[in-house]
């Protein structure tokens, strides 16, 4: 027996006064979905969910809900006007005796429903809208960007309750480990068209990109077929005219084919250059402890910060991550404690909550007004690592086009107003990047050339991020914000961390039980000769020194030019510089691989 659709779009068209962004969209949802909706940023994924929950009208088409369906969308920006508080606002519509789902979601997603709504922050207001949905539990639910502030114990919880539900769910998300958990289809919206793959997130890569490939390949077989009529059309056509007049017309045809084909928009074209190179010792941390009244943020840590280290900071949401940033920076300062900072530093820093960002100014403006980018007298140009570039030029570099340059700020939706952050970011040379959350809305294509960039940096960073995909490719090293406050060093990313984090949290409970058990006399076990983060340490530096090898040789490569010093002996100092410092990482990282294989052996 044929299921009955929970939810129908039929021949959608739908514009905001200038291109299309759907034209004779067609699609169904079917009862328990599990399915990713995916694009790039602006290409109208919230849109389209505003459609399929009744929040947008369409210009043409019907969108038809099955019988008795309902059909619930999370808002990125919930209007809780009218409720007094977040509570009240998440039970609206349940039984007094539905309660109880209100508390639970309350206390998995880490919100209070009692806060009064005119004191909580935007984040603290999309997790009560989340709450509110998952608590009514309609038969398909829109779930846009679910896991923007939420820290990874509440995407856990959220991951578990999705995975039990018998409900269909179409999920925006930027968090690819959590798409990759839970869908089971990929609704990929490109240039106006939906797509739809009956895999989950986990396939979407590589389907989008073979799909290009034979894009491109059908492309180029359209322009070869092209050159082949226009050549016969000028050295053939006037000794054969009233014959080939249709062959004309087909010439005309393909051109216009051509015509409509719409370009696909390319990546950002991003680019973080280090300033000057910072000393070898970035930062070091001893002792350093801080408190907020009864609240403990740290207790007595140690930390050293060398010079081209990628470290991140995990934990609860108000753990206190963003403090330790900020006292490691000196922003704040601990209660008891030394912290030396490095010399020759030149921070970059991008902040969670966009605070460098003015929602009244145009994007012009916000470039152009920037001091540090300004060129004196060029109204139209600003400073792009150390050369005057246009201002138009470079926000299209990021992917704003011309109409938007002098847009508000405001207007821009989360994804853009990250990219835009970037673009003012990236302008300036920086040895130490400071990133507070810069995934969040950010779309799959621009995560991507992020997470390149930040390998190619010669500089330092320094990340906060609840993106576990995101933390196991840029992080080499964790610190662990556990509350009350614990802080632990753990080699590696989030996978390694949690590795790592089960074996203490074993070997824990194996004291445990020896205390409360009797005591038995037991042969002892041989040794290990490497400890666990030894072991993982191991393993992880031949792909080092094979990163390592490959800049080297680009470097080489580069310096093999023999008129690159007579042309550019700046760079070529800069190039020279690099090259002995990688070269030095990658005899200390080979001497290092050495030690630990011989102790590995004993």
């Amino acid at each position: 027996m044929a299921r009955v659709p929970l939810l129908q779009l039929n021949e959608i068209s739908l514009t905001f006064g200038g291109d299309p962004v759907f034209d004779g969209l067609s699609l169904v949802a079917q009862p328990g979905e599990r399915v990713a909706l995916v694009g790039r940023n602006g290409s109208g994924k919230s849109t389209l969910m505003k459609v399929m929950g009744g929040l947008v009208e369409a210009d043409k088409g019907e969108v038809i809900a099955g019988p008795g369906v309902s059909a619930g969308y999370m808002d990125q920006d919930p209007d809780l006007s009218g409720f007094a508080t977040l509570g009240d606002f998440a039970a609206h519509g349940l039984d007094e005796s539905e309660m109880y789902k209100v508390e639970r979601a309350g206390a998995g997603l880490k919100f209070d429903p009692a806060r009064p709504v005119e004191t909580a922050s935007g984040g603290e207001r999309r997790r009560a809208a989340l709450a509110r949905l998952m608590a009514d539990a309609p038969d398909l639910m829109l779930l846009d960007e679910p896991t923007n502030h939420l820290d990874i114990e509440a995407i856990a919880w959220l991951e578990s309750e999705l995975k039990a539900t018998r409900k269909g769910y179409i999920i925006i998300s930027h968090d690819r480990a959590f798409l990759r958990e839970l869908t089971r289809a990929t609704l990929w919206i490109d240039r106006g068209k939906v797509r739809r793959q009956e895999k989950g997130f986990a396939e979407f890569e590589a389907w989008r990109d073979s799909t290009w490939e034979e894009e491109d390949t059908q492309r180029h077989k359209l322009n070869r077929k092209i050159k082949a009529e226009a050549r016969w059309a000028v050295e053939g056509i006037s000794a054969r005219r009233k014959r080939n007049q249709g062959r004309v017309r087909a010439l005309q045809d393909l051109r216009a084919e051509r015509s409509a084909q719409i370009s696909r928009q390319g990546a950002a074209a991003m680019a973080i250059e280090s300033g000057q190179k910072s000393g070898r010792k970035v930062m070091e941390a001893t002792g350093i402890t801080k408190a907020y009244g009864d609240k403990v943020i740290l207790t007595p840590f140690d930390l050293t910060v060398q010079r081209g280290d990628r470290i991140a900071l995990v934990g609860p949401n108000g753990v206190g991550k963003t403090t330790l940033l900020n006292m490691l920076i000196g922003k704040e300062q601990p209660d008891s404690g030394t912290i030396k900072i490095g010399t020759n530093l030149d921070i970059a820093l991008f902040d969670q909550a966009r605070a460098q960002l003015d929602g009244d100014m145009t994007l012009w403006d916000s470039l152009t007004g920037d001091p540090d980018m300004r060129v004196s007298g060029k109204a139209d140009q600003i400073m792009v690592r150390g050369m005057p570039k246009h201002v138009v030029g470079y926000l299209k570099e990021f992917l704003f086009d011309e109409g938007q340059a002098r847009a508000p700020v405001r207007s821009l939706s989360g994804g853009e107003k990250a990219r835009l952050l970037l673009a003012k970011l990236m302008a300036k040379p920086s040895n130490l990047l400071i990133l507070d959350e810069p995934t969040n809305d950010l779309d799959v294509e621009t995560l991507d050339l992020l997470q390149d960039l930040l390998g190619q940096y010669d500089g330092t960073v320094l990340l906060v991020s609840h993106d576990r995909d995101f933390l196991d490719r840029v992080a080499v090293t964790t610190i662990a914000m556990e509350g009350d406050g614990k802080a632990t060093v753990y080699a590696g990313g989030w996978s390694d961390y949690v590795a790592q984090r089960g074996m203490d949290d074993f070997a824990e409970s194996v004291v445990k039980s020896k205390k409360s058990a009797p005591v038995v006399k037991e042969k002892s076990a041989p040794k290990s000769g490497l400890s666990f983060t030894e072991k993982h340490r191991l393993e992880a530096i031949p792909a080092e020194m094979e990163r390592l090898e490959a800049e080297i040789n680009k470097l080489q490569e580069l310096m093999s030019d023999p008129e690159l010093f007579t042309a550019n002996p700046v760079k070529f100092q800069k190039a020279t510089d690099a090259l002995i410092e990688r070269q030095s990482k990658l005899d200390a990282a080979e001497e290092e691989w050495m030690l630990l294989e011989e102790k590995a052996a004993e």
